[in-house]
């Protein structure tokens, strides 16, 4: 699946990054340990082939309420400011890659944190 590939592509590309898989998909991991990226293919949510990330104070909610055909409140997370990303739209990877980076950025250690430009 071009989603899949092209995500952990981006993923995959930062300092320590790992994926195993987690409550059944891919999900990527700083260190092994915390979960900056979770693939969601039609399995927790309402059949929408996306990602989940961390993001910062108030970015979800101005996000879902200005952009609500791409992003969106997930499942279980969004409760704690996580992002729903939708991937089954026209997609920009250039902003994918920034969310991306962001997520990271939020849940790395500061020394790869600084890392990621």
């Amino acid at each position: 699946m071009e989603q899949l590939d092209r995500l952990r592509k981006l993923c995959l590309a930062l300092p320590e990054a790992t994926e195993r898989d987690s409550h059944g998909e891919p999900t990527w991991f700083v260190r092994g340990k915390k979960t900056f990226v979770s693939f969601a293919n039609h399995h927790h949510d309402d059949g929408r082939l996306a990602f989940w990330c961390p993001a910062a104070a108030g970015v979800q909610e101005e996000l879902v309420r200005t952009e609500s055909e791409r992003f969106f409140r997930p499942p279980y997370v969004g409760h704690r400011g996580w992002l729903g990303v939708r991937l089954d739209v026209d997609v920009d990877w250039a902003e994918i890659d920034r969310i991306v980076r962001d997520a990271y950025r939020l849940v790395a250690p500061k020394s790869l944190a600084a890392l990621v430009e």
